[in-house]
């Protein structure tokens, strides 16, 4: 052992390149540079009063806008009671209406409530593992997920995303998690009745392009799954609650899952994840097989609940369908004046373009012009406008998006 003396005091160094001071927000994500203070409708506002039309809605998250009159409202009568939070070890009448709600519109019988979209795919895992031991096949603990997935960042639902930049820094991944090509094929070799648990798909890839699964292949997915004895997880986080012109996007289908998870929109913005669960999986869940502190809160809750009213209205969801076709249509001629455009793909308020340059130019130049825009790969742009947009709205959004990408 070294005497005290020998040793060398170690200092760390800063490079001459990198900063002497970070950000107080770790910075992992690449911030525009105005700070935004308010929002109206279906814009933001930054501190100097710039206004900026916005096609995000915080990606798919602010689906009935900004400063909407009935969710603040419903904020305002939440907290009025002075019960925010209470934890899960009591009940409150806003979580229980919720839930009741979800289960009387959809396939499920009960509901779990999350804090975001990835936890909802994490729970659902556990979920799916739960109930694969029920069956007495104790190697039963796969997950599989599809070419061109994404759904989270956490340790699960990354080995479950398809996207190498994510996935290379944090090797190895969470094991017992694989991914297929989107070939019912492929799929039959890997579907062990005795080793698999649950398929999870985004019937719509959000992060992976707006590339819309094929329902064909859903349906036989679906048919495969029953044959197997394997769950089917539908995750709709993106896609889900009238972003395709239905409330949920599996009754376009013709089927149902086993487990659907939601979140992105379901509060308007405020943080809330949800797993549907059917009969079968809801049976072998017992207390202590998982738990959340805030999740279905009562604040959250009650303003969830008005939302998913909102947006399951029949008129809401009409002007989602008739509008958003009209919006490809819109895209179909910049495409065509432009010659700039390899493709386009979507349905409802939910489209991808992919564009010659990177997507990101195309971003910027919109950005200086009052247009927000959001990637979903490298040349991707992603249009996911809050479904209470007009028509008058989007067409002013789409000018500046041909001139954005003309430029």
């Amino acid at each position: 052992m070294p005497s005290p003396a020998s040793v060398t005091a170690f200092t760390p160094t800063t490079s001459a390149a990198e900063p002497t001071t970070l950000p107080a927000i770790l910075g992992t994500y690449k911030r525009q540079a105005p700070l935004f203070v308010r929002g109206e409708g279906v814009y933001m506002i930054d501190e100097s009063g710039k206004r900026y039309l916005d096609f995000v809605a915080g990606i798919a998250v602010s689906s009935l806008g900004h400063a909407d009159a009935g969710v603040m409202q419903a904020m305002q009568e939440a907290m009025a009671t002075g019960l925010i939070h209470t934890s899960n070890l009591y009940r409150t009448a806003p979580g229980e209406a919720l839930a009741a709600w979800l289960v009387a519109n959809s396939f499920a019988s009960s509901v779990f409530f999350s804090n975001s979209g990835a936890e909802a795919n994490e729970g659902a895992f556990k979920f799916a593992r739960r109930w694969a031991k029920s069956t007495g096949h104790q190697a039963k603990h796969e997950i599989i997920a599809l070419r061109g997935s994404f759904h989270g960042r956490m340790p699960g639902t990354l080995a479950a995303t398809d996207r190498p930049a994510y996935r290379l820094p944090f090797r190895p991944l969470m094991g017992g998690v694989t991914i297929v090509e989107r070939n019912l094929e492929e799929l039959r070799a890997v579907l062990d009745p005795e080793t698999a648990a649950a398929v999870i798909v985004e019937p719509i890839q959000g992060e992976g392009g707006v590339r819309i699964v094929d329902p064909e292949f859903l349906r036989g997915l679906r048919a495969l799954t029953r044959e197997r004895n394997v769950l089917l997880i539908l995750d709709e986080i993106q896609c889900g609650l009238g972003r395709t012109g239905s409330v949920f996007a599996y009754e376009q289908l013709g089927f149902e899952p086993d487990m659907l998870t939601i979140a992105k929109p379901l509060a308007n913005g405020l943080p809330m994840g949800a797993i549907l669960v059917n009969d079968t999986v809801a049976r072998v869940m017992q207390p202590g097989d998982h738990g959340t502190t805030f999740g279905g809160g009562p604040l959250l809750a009650h303003v969830a609940h008005h939302v998913v009213q909102r947006l399951s209205d029949p008129a809401l969801l009409q002007h989602v369908r008739e509008t958003g076709a009209w919006f490809g249509e819109q895209l179909q001629g910049i495409a065509e004046r432009t010659g700039a455009v390899r493709s386009i793909r979507g349905t409802g308020l939910m489209w991808g373009m992919d564009v010659h340059e990177p997507a990101s130019a195309v971003i910027a130049r919109a950005f200086d012009q009052g247009l927000l825009l959001v990637s979903a790969g490298e040349h991707t742009l992603r249009f996911l406008p809050p479904l209470v947009i007009s028509r008058e709205e989007l067409a002013k959004g789409l000018a500046i998006l041909e001139g954005a990408i003309k430029a």
